[in-house]
C-alpha cells in the first residue's frame, strides 16, 4: 500500500514538468508533423475552415527552392570545419589547465565567459573586429578599422575585406569559423576537463615510471579515458552546428552575409525565407522536419562510430 501511495506521490510531483512538456514540447512536435504533411497550409485558411490534404509537396517545394542547396552547403561546411577544430582545442587547452595549479580557477573563470554572454553581442563585437571603411570616395583603397586588420599590417599584409560589401564568401567563411570556434570552447573545456579530473592518477604513476613520454601518454591514457566525454561534445557540437544561426546574425546583421545572405545557414533559410511568409507555414515546418532529419542522421553515425571508438 505504502508502494502504491509513494508512485502516486511521485507522479503528482513529476504531473507540473509533464504539463508543461506537453504543452511546449510535445505538441509543437506534433502540430510541426501536422502542418508539413497538410498541402499548402496556411493557419489563416484553417482558421477560416478550409480543408487541407494531406501529402509531400511542402518537402519537395522547400527541396526545389533554389538557396536551399546552398545553405545547407554552408551550414555543412562550417559545421565540418567548426567541430573538429573547436573539439582538438578544447582538448589541448582542458589538459594544460589540469596541469595547472596555481590561479587554475581564475583561468576556468576566464575561459567560460563567453558562454554565457550573449552571442548576438559577441557577433557585434566580431564584427568590429574584423570591419572595414568602404573605398574612398576618390577610387583609395579600402582603410582598415579593424583589430584583425591592424594586426596583418603591423606584419606587412594587406588588409583583407572580411564582411563589407563584397567580401569573399571564404573570408566571410574564416570569420564564422573563428567566431564559432571561439564561441564553443568554454562548454567543451568545462565537459573535457571534468572528466580529466576523473581520471585515476595512477594511469600517470605507470607511465611515468615506465619512463614514456608526455606525447604517448596523453594519445595512450588521456584520449582513451576521455573517450565517452569527446564524443559526447563532438555528437553536441554537430547537432549545435547545424543549428547555426544567431552567430552568424550577430556578425552580419539581417544580410546573413557581405552578399545577400552569402553565409545563410539552413536555421537561416528558414526564417527568412519561409516562415516569415504567413502562407508558407507549411513549408517551414517541412523544412524544420528536413533539417531534423539531417541532425538524426548525423548522431546516428557519430553513436555508431563511437560505440567502436569509446572506452567506459
Amino acid at each position: 500500500m505504502d508502494k502504491k501511495r509513494n508512485q502516486w506521490t511521485a507522479w503528482l510531483y513529476l504531473l507540473p514538468a509533464i504539463v508543461l512538456l506537453a504543452i511546449f514540447t510535445v505538441w509543437p512536435i506534433i502540430n510541426t508533423i501536422r502542418m508539413a504533411m497538410l498541402e499548402g497550409y496556411n493557419l489563416d485558411d484553417e482558421m477560416g475552415g478550409m480543408a487541407f490534404s494531406f501529402g509531400f509537396s511542402n518537402f519537395k517545394k522547400v527541396i526545389e527552392y533554389p538557396t536551399f542547396t546552398n545553405r545547407l552547403g554552408t551550414t555543412m561546411l562550417l559545421t565540418v570545419l567548426t567541430v573538429p577544430i573547436s573539439t582538438l582545442l578544447a582538448l589541448v587547452i582542458a589538459v594544460l589547465l589540469n596541469s595547472i595549479k596555481f590561479v587554475k580557477k581564475i583561468f576556468q573563470t576566464i575561459f567560460f565567459l563567453p558562454y554565457v554572454t550573449n552571442s548576438i553581442a559577441i557577433g557585434m563585437v566580431f564584427a568590429a573586429m574584423f570591419a572595414m571603411l568602404n573605398p574612398l570616395a576618390g577610387g583609395g583603397e579600402y582603410v582598415s578599422i579593424g583589430l584583425m586588420n591592424t594586426i596583418l599590417q603591423a606584419f606587412g599584409i594587406s588588409p583583407v575585406n572580411w564582411i563589407n560589401l563584397n567580401a569573399p564568401y571564404s573570408a566571410q567563411i574564416a570569420v564564422m569559423t573563428i567566431y564559432i570556434v571561439w564561441n564553443a570552447l568554454p562548454f567543451k573545456i568545462l565537459i573535457l576537463l571534468g572528466g580529466l579530473q576523473g581520471v585515476n592518477k595512477q594511469y600517470y604513476e605507470a607511465a611515468k615510471v615506465d619512463g614514456t613520454s608526455k606525447w604517448r601518454t596523453f594519445w595512450r591514457i588521456t584520449v582513451p579515458m576521455l573517450s565517452p566525454m569527446i564524443a559526447y561534445v563532438v555528437i553536441t557540437g554537430f547537432i549545435g552546428g547545424f543549428k547555426e544561426y544567431s552567430s552568424i546574425l550577430g556578425v552580419f546583421g539581417d544580410s546573413m552575409g557581405a552578399n545577400n545572405h552569402d553565409v545563410d545557414t539552413i536555421v537561416g533559410f528558414i526564417y527568412q525565407n519561409i516562415a516569415g511568409n504567413s502562407s508558407n507555414q507549411g513549408r517551414a515546418s517541412a523544412a524544420a522536419l528536413i533539417l531534423f532529419a539531417i541532425i538524426f542522421a548525423v548522431t546516428m553515425v557519430n553513436m555508431y562510430v563511437s560505440k567502436k571508438k569509446v572506452h567506459y
